[in-house]
């Protein structure tokens, strides 16, 4: 039986990996992005990938970073040698301003994972629960159950959507953390803003709530409800934000939470003191606002992504009904002939494993990118 870290033994782990430890597929598994299915360690443990890939398995922006924040990274570049202290300072007073909250709400990270991991690790060492819908990006709940927490888990409802009534349901006393990500990673589907503030604020009322926000750019400008106006007056919720995806910054690693200055105090004792570096703080800060960029974006995505729905209404296949850059669907044909065949092929998609069935997530790239990868799912699922 798998025997729970403590907290020493998570200051030991932390320097094993800093030293270089071997990043072996069952580490892969349980502390990287995953879930990695069945199918995707048969192929990792007999394929090693060569030449250029389309990458759809990582929900990345293929248009960005914009000029913008190309052209902000080049000029910071002349400070790479200084720590950015100020600068950082200077962007959560930004972003603090953004959100209609003081600069003691706001913490930044490099990328929304790093503080996903921080606050998993937060809350999983003191043992108890961490609660989820499934399937959902699962960062956090990894690194709460590599501490001492026990992962519960509610099934997306028929449209692969959050259940939030169920999940509210399923609280127990001894739940600690329960997350909620809308839209939502794999499926990009998008539960009614109303329905999911309600939720924050009975669920707050047990336990703390993370309300990860990563795709909500995606939505149009109306549809962007974010859960950040709950913050002030219920001390029991984080929200979660990243620039990794519509402002196409995954590389250079920075996102922020905003949450009660006690709650972001007990994230932080587990993170460094200043991890987003010089180019990422300038990119983020260039990318702020860049209304035209991001407009452009969406566009383009909703276009790339037709082509794949398309595709798959018109094969009868069932899908989820994504708003974002990415979504799910029963694999048609075993996981690991997918994968081996569209890898030979040149493309990347990732596999999941979800009620005793193989599903596909495919990440939305250019919309010539989707037409061949169309192309090629049908001569491989023939």
């Amino acid at each position: 039986m798998k025997q729970p870290i403590s907290r020493r033994d998570w200051f030991k782990s932390t320097l094993a990996l800093t030293a270089g430890m071997t990043i072996t597929p069952a580490l892969v598994n349980t502390l990287m992005a995953g879930p990695i299915s069945e199918a995707e360690r048969v192929f990792f443990s007999e394929r090693k990938l060569v030449g250029t890939k389309v990458r759809l398995n990582s929900n990345e922006n293929p248009y960005g970073p914009s000029e913008k924040a190309k052209k902000a990274v080049i000029q910071s570049l002349i400070q790479g040698n200084r720590y950015a202290f100020a600068e950082l300072g200077e962007l959560q007073k930004i972003i603090a301003d953004k959100e209609g909250v003081d600069s003691s709400y706001i913490l930044l990270g490099a990328g929304s994972g790093e503080l996903l991991c921080q606050t998993g690790i937060a809350y999983g060492l003191d043992g108890g629960r961490v609660l989820s819908a499934y399937p959902t990006f699962p960062l956090l709940m990894n690194y709460a159950e590599q501490m001492n927490a026990k992962w519960d888990r509610v099934d997306l409802n028929e449209k692969l959507e959050f259940d939030y009534e169920k999940l509210l349901s399923a609280i127990q006393k001894d739940t600690k953390l329960v997350f909620g990500c809308n839209p939502n990673n794999p499926t990009g589907t998008v539960v009614d803003s109303q329905v999911v503030k309600s939720f924050c604020e009975e669920a707050s009322k047990k336990t703390l709530v993370y309300a990860d926000e990563a795709y909500i750019e995606f939505l149009e400008p109306a549809q962007q409800k974010s859960m950040v106006e709950l913050v002030q007056r219920i001390p029991n919720l984080i929200v979660s934000k990243t620039f990794s995806k519509i402002y196409g910054l995954a590389g250079l690693r920075i996102g922020y939470i905003v949450a009660h200055p006690d709650v972001l105090k007990k994230v932080s004792k587990y993170g460094d003191t200043i991890s987003p570096s010089q180019t990422a703080i300038a990119a983020a800060k260039a990318s702020l606002g860049d209304e035209d960029f991001m407009k452009m974006t969406r566009e383009k995505n909703a276009i790339a992504r037709k082509v794949l729905t398309d595709y798959l209404i018109q094969k009868k296949i069932f899908h989820s009904k994504s708003q974002t850059n990415v979504l799910l669907f029963p694999a048609p044909v075993d996981g690991k002939t997918i994968l081996s065949k569209l890898e030979d092929k040149g493309f990347l998609i990732r596999v999941w494993d979800y009620k005793q069935k193989e599903w596909c997530r495919v990440s939305i790239g250019t919309v010539d990118e989707m037409k061949a990868f169309v192309k090629a799912f049908d001569e491989v699922i023939a």
